[in-house]
This record gives C-alpha cells, structure tokens and sequence, in this order.
C-alpha cells in the first residue's frame, strides 16, 4: 500500500496562514488570497472559515470542496520546480493549483488574470 504523501495529512489550517503572509508580504490581502481558494474550490466566509477551525487535512479539503472550479485545467507553470498541469496525482495537482494561485498573487497579477477570466 502506497504510504499517503505528507502534504495530504496536513492541515489546511497550517498551510492558510503561509499563503496569507506571503501574499500579505506582496502588498496583497488576505480577502484576495480568500477570493482565490473561493473561485478554485467553492469555500467561502463561514465556510472556509469552519474548515480552517476543524483543521481538515489538505486531502479532507479538496475532497468535500463545494465546487472545485471547472476552469482550474486552465492553471498552468511552474509550483516548487513542478509543472502543474504535469501532476498525476489529481489531489496533489489541485494543492498546486492553489499554490500556483497565491503565487500568482503575491507577484502582483491581475485577480481577472489569475481566476482565468
């Protein structure tokens, strides 16, 4: 049996904040960084929030997701030397996907370009 990769058991709680600060450090927002994992998984305000309280791992978060966005096939480049539309595990992809988001935000992309609009 294939050993779960760490990432998965990790607390989306845990990895929330790192994505906050960073894009904070940008003079981004925490509400833009919120509006980002909005359009890629459906949680928002209350919801996001009881998720992050609960501390659900990051395989527990994608996979009761409200709405994983349809478009998020359109993300795509370089996460951590990883390109993201080459990921083969679907869960890992869609945690890339999100850190290629908050990347994109903290390097001062347009919000319109970086939900694929």
């Amino acid at each position: 049996m294939d050993k779960k990769h760490r990432i998965f058991t990790m607390s989306f709680a845990s990895v929330y904040p790192l994505y906050v600060q960073k894009a904070e450090k940008k003079g981004r927002t925490k509400e833009e960084v919120d509006e980002v994992i909005a359009w890629l998984t459906g949680y928002r305000g209350e919801q996001l929030q009881r998720v992050i309280d609960a501390k659900v791992d990051l395989e527990t978060f994608f996979a009761k997701a409200p709405r994983m966005n349809p478009n998020a096939s359109l993300i795509k480049g370089v996460v951590c030397g990883v390109r993201v539309e080459d990921v083969a595990d679907p869960l890992m992809q869609k945690i890339r996907y999100l850190d290629k988001l908050v990347d994109e935000l903290a390097k001062g992309k347009k919000m319109a370009s970086i939900l694929r609009q």
